[in-house]
């Protein structure tokens, strides 16, 4: 079992411990790749390649790849658009229904493999392309509004704040780590809440200092963020201010840049 795998199914959990009653730290999405470093009997252990994290997973949900086919980075571009119908068909007439940012691996001509499995996509995929990042990142973080906070979350039906971005910039052509205290460890700093910009990302501490929340800015006093739900609310040097609740819920730590 072990060596180089792609996720086959929709959504798969990725958990702390080999044990379906243990805590979901992320999922993976459909053509995600890892390479699995040990293996139990259902269980095994693996490491993402897109962001290096580690969990246990059912190994029923992966399907095995050669190194040539995991290791051609050019054959893994193509990603579902930003829609709630990307469908796919498999040669026995299975449907699965895929989130926004699932990965097509080798897709052409209106297929993708997985291995040696054909699957025909029903809808239209594209290659993300950093290039356009400002011009459609509000509208990608947009899409999401309303989706209910998920802890290890990654698709519409459930996110958690740092997947919630994570997703956003992977649909916009720029890698993000997994978790908002890696994510903070990179980009430019931007020195003063007034020069923050569409798609800058705001970092939130506890009071022990430890970043525990991250949402993307909208404009230097606006902010959309996985809170319960994504929800978009008003920011300024203390922090989040939520209306509903009438009080402050998240404050400032730092404003990063990745564009």
């Amino acid at each position: 079992m072990e060596g180089y795998h792609v996720c086959r199914i929709s959504v798969a959990p990725l958990r702390k411990e080999p044990t379906d009653r243990s805590e979901i730290v992320s999922q993976l999405l459909f053509g995600d790749r890892v390479i699995v470093l040990e293996k139990e009997e259902k269980w095994c252990f693996v490491k993402t390649h897109h962001d290096h994290y580690e969990g246990w997973m059912d190994h029923k949900q992966l399907q095995q790849l050669t190194a040539l086919q995991y290791n051609d980075e050019q054959s893994y571009r193509y990603v579902t658009a930003v829609n709630f119908d990307n469908r796919l068909v498999n040669d026995n007439g299975e449907v699965y229904y895929l989130s926004p940012g699932s990965t097509l691996p080798f897709y052409e001509d209106g297929y993708c493999f997985l291995g040696d499995i054909r699957f025909e996509v029903k809808t239209t995929p594209f290659v993300p392309n950093a290039a356009e990042f400002t011009a459609k990142v509000e509208e990608t973080a947009k899409f999401f509004l309303n989706s209910p906070y998920l802890w290890g979350g990654r698709t519409f039906f459930g996110i958690d704040c740092s997947g919630f971005v994570q997703a956003v910039y992977k649909l916009n052509g720029i890698q993000l780590k997994r978790d908002a205290s890696q994510q903070v460890e990179e980009g430019q700093l931007v020195d003063f809440l007034a020069n923050a910009k569409l798609g800058d990302l705001a970092f939130f501490d506890n009071e022990e200092g430890k970043i525990t929340h991250v949402g993307m800015m909208l404009s230097s006093d606006q902010i959309i963020h996985s809170a319960g739900k994504v929800r978009i609310d008003p920011v300024d040097n203390q922090g989040i201010y939520n209306a509903e609740l009438g009080k402050y819920t998240h404050k400032l730590r730092v404003i990063k840049r990745f564009v």
